[in-house]
């Protein structure tokens, strides 16, 4: 199974069809929510949200766009050094519990590192759609990865222990 990509590997253009997808629900809203300390009633009290212009809870923004991050990450940033910088971030539509959450990434932008050649910078849009096609979720980020020469020399899994027998 393939476990991100090096440098060499992505092509300016190409797009990334993340599989599976994910359906959110209540439960994986509201620890979400929990855990980040983003209380706000709209998405974990029914009733006050009843009284909203969506008229139910939402899921939080950040929850779409940490799963969309997930999702990429076996055709994205597998082999990645670092994820360098997130510029651009927009929630387009909201997201409900019971939608599922379907993802993209296209390669925008390539180019080696100026400070080492043994690695690069990969430039990625990842869209977020919900089943019914809805976008939901858009963002553009860049991520340092390894060349075939960093990999060849550091091995391809670091940290991998050998088995005794």
């Amino acid at each position: 199974m393939r476990f991100g990509r090096t440098y060499e590997e992505f092509e300016v253009g190409a797009v990334y069809r993340h599989w599976p997808g994910k359906t959110v629900t209540e439960y994986d809203n509201h620890l979400f929510c929990l855990l980040t300390m983003n209380h706000h009633p709209v998405h974990l009290d029914d009733n006050y949200a009843a009284t909203t212009d969506h008229g139910r809870n939402l899921v939080v923004g950040n929850y779409v766009y940490s799963l969309l991050i997930g999702m990429s990450v076996p055709d994205v940033s597998g082999k990645a050094i670092a994820n360098l910088e997130v510029e651009s971030l927009r929630h387009v539509a909201p997201t409900f519990h019971g939608d599922t959450i379907y993802g993209e990434t296209t390669v925008l932008d390539r180019r080696r590192s100026a400070s080492k050649e043994d690695r690069g910078v990969v430039s990625v849009e990842t869209r977020g759609h919900k089943q019914d096609g809805t976008l939901v979720c858009v963002f553009r980020r860049k991520v340092m990865v390894p060349t075939a020469v960093y990999l060849k020399e550091r091995g391809d899994e670091p940290g991998r222990p050998v088995p005794l027998a």
